[in-house]
């Protein structure tokens, strides 16, 4: 009998049923870093490469009963969070998670869909702070959601480097806001740590349509590298690499009438290259 595991992550995230972003981005992303993913579903939603027209949320003590389903038997590595739809589910996994203090936790806080939907009730954001961000190894917003977080306008590489600071204070170990809605040729994400490391991750801009579920593959991966063995700002570097490929490999395929998935499914194999400054 083989004594072979595959590293297991565990994500708690919303469904698509575009298939683009969510749960399915997670679970694509997981699997082809050569992860087993295995998932709590938080809530369903109605969409598609236009956007969202419905959100379903799903029980909170039946998310967190699939959380000890998984945590009891299938043991993961890491945890990445995505969608939290209401105060009382986030307070809820916070109880739950603070039973697994070993297990590092990415937390991309889902605010805002790629469509610029709205996915989250406004009472959740005191709650990600005061209840969530203390737990997590690292958080993952996007600017618009930093902006939210940090309660301040950012529009350049020096505000995103303010804003991560502010978010510092609320407890996570790390930070980094991704930059992809600058102006400019080239993406820069900016990393902070609360032992004063720092970080930019720089990579050409590629222009598409077809960008849905970047943020969820991002924070996926860097779960998915962090089980591997990697540390957190090579496992960060290395989702990077893999975001980028994903894009350019599906920037030119037409999947839907709206802001199309990237391709998740491209060989990965070979992510070496690093983006850290």
């Amino acid at each position: 009998m083989s004594k072979y595991k595959y590293p297991v992550v565990l994500t708690i995230a919303g469904s698509d049923s575009g298939g683009g972003a969510g749960i399915q981005a997670d679970l694509k992303t997981i699997s082809a870093l050569g992860c087993f993913a295995t998932t709590a579903i938080t809530a369903i939603t109605v969409q598609n490469t236009l956007g969202v027209t419905g959100i379903h949320q799903i029980p909170v003590d039946f998310v967190t009963a699939q959380i000890k389903a998984v945590m009891g038997d299938l043991k993961p590595s890491t945890i990445k969070i995505g969608m939290v739809h209401s105060p009382e589910l986030a307070m809820a996994l916070a109880e739950t998670l603070s039973y697994y203090p070993g297990v590092p936790i990415i937390f991309d806080p889902v605010m805002v869909a790629t469509s610029g939907d709205r996915l989250i009730d406004d009472h959740t954001i005191v709650t990600f702070k005061e209840q969530l961000f203390p737990l997590a190894e690292i958080i993952t917003p996007n600017l618009d959601e930093a902006a939210i977080l940090a309660d301040m306008e950012i529009y350049t590489i020096d505000d995103m480097k303010e804003a991560a600071l502010c978010l510092l204070q609320y407890g996570c170990n790390a930070v980094l806001i991704k930059g992809g809605h600058l102006e400019g040729s080239e993406l820069c994400d900016i990393y902070f740590h609360k032992n004063g490391d720092e970080c930019v991750f720089r990579s050409p801009k590629i222009y598409t349509v077809n960008t849905h579920g970047t943020g969820c593959t991002l924070s996926s991966a860097i779960a998915s590298f962090i089980a591997l063995g990697n540390d957190l700002t090579v496992s960060i570097s290395k989702s990077k690499n893999y975001i980028h490929q994903a894009i350019e490999q599906g920037k030119d395929v037409r999947t839907g009438a709206g802001q199309g998935p990237i391709n998740h499914f491209f060989n990965p194999q070979k992510l070496t290259k690093d983006v850290r400054e």
